[in-house]
């Protein structure tokens, strides 16, 4: 799981949290698969709600924007976010996400590579709300500050544990990402991690310029556009 900050600025998240919180919430089982649907709880903005349609706009700006989104998630697509919300015990039981997603209103699919959430309200506004993944490494648990987001395989088992006071706000959404396999993105992340600290102020430095080779020549053996 990488935790990602900053995505909304605390003004972005002030205004998304003044028109989210008198919204026409309705249930989200609406647009769950056949196993979710029988473990998740929880309220959700419809889809064509013209409210969710403007705010998916701004998550879309705000994830352009994002170079630590752009470079560990290497979007090809990402599903219009969505926005849902968990108060009075409310929760999403352990599933897994569906692989294909079928973009409402228009003739694109999306195959699920990365899960998103974006947190709306700070941890302190709420009691419970942890997303919980497992992975070969284990367990993770993250509750992020308003603003942040997290970012995780959509193939790995995942819940959200009881809201048992207060509200949890966030914006969902799902990535394929230009390069298919998790491993293979995180060698390109870590590369060009390590690419940006060594081009401090070294520009013209040899191996900068190799290692920026090597990062592109694997992106252009991985990656589907």
């Amino acid at each position: 799981m990488l935790a990602i900050p900053d995505i909304l600025s605390p003004a972005e998240v002030a205004a998304f949290r003044a028109a989210l919180d008198p919204a026409a919430w309705a249930d989200g089982r609406a647009t769950a698969g056949y196993q979710a649907a029988g473990v998740k709880r929880n309220a959700q903005l419809p889809e064509h709600d013209p409210l969710a349609r403007r705010l998916a706009d701004e998550v879309l700006k705000a994830l352009e924007r994002s170079k630590p989104f752009i470079a560990a998630a290497l979007p090809l697509r990402v599903y219009p976010p969505m926005f849902n919300r968990y108060a009075g015990g409310q929760t999403f039981g352990t599933h897994i996400d569906t692989a294909i997603r079928q973009v409402p209103g228009a003739p694109v699919r999306v195959r699920a590579d990365l899960s998103a959430t974006l947190f709306l309200s700070d941890p302190h506004e709420y009691e419970g709300g942890e997303l919980v993944a497992q992975d070969s490494f284990g367990t993770h648990a993250v509750k992020l500050p308003a603003g942040s987001l997290v970012l995780y395989p959509a193939s790995s088992l995942h819940h959200v544990t009881p809201v048992t006071s207060g509200a949890r706000l966030a914006s969902f959404f799902w990535v394929q990402s230009m390069v298919r396999a998790d491993q293979d993105r995180t060698l390109l992340q870590d590369l060009d991690a390590a690419i940006q600290h060594l081009a401090v102020g070294r520009h013209e430095n040899p191996a900068v310029l190799q290692l920026t080779g090597v990062y592109h020549n694997l992106l252009r053996r991985w990656a589907e556009c």
